[in-house]
């Protein structure tokens, strides 16, 4: 809730996403319909649909890992091109998810 005027901008997200899903009677759709051809999805919904898929993964030292390869450039060899280099084994483990990571020949 809005404590003061000058707390309006937290909640402009949520208004401007009930204006536009809410259904005009001059027209018989909501104005994301007519945009987007179909109804909005609820960010609940969303995030209720990543919480039943995603599992979130610890890590601990020791364990073995591929990192995926994220490349700025366009690779010649299209979707034929690899998504994962490794394998690699985890140094050490932050709190947070990230990771330090060595190769696992240099390991043996």
């Amino acid at each position: 809730m809005v404590v003061t005027y000058k707390d309006w901008h937290k909640m402009l997200p949520y208004t401007l996403h009930g204006y536009r899903t809410s259904v005009r009677t001059s027209m018989g759709a909501t104005p994301y319909s007519l945009v987007y051809g179909m109804e909005a999805v609820l960010p609940r919904r969303v995030k209720n649909a990543f919480d039943k898929k995603v599992r979130p993964c610890k890590f601990r030292k020791g364990d073995m890992v591929l990192k995926k390869i994220l490349s700025n450039v366009k690779d010649q060899r299209g979707k034929w091109a690899p998504n994962y280099e490794g394998p690699y084994v985890v140094k050490h483990a932050f709190s947070e998810g990230a990771l330090v990571l060595t190769n696992a020949e240099d390991e043996t």
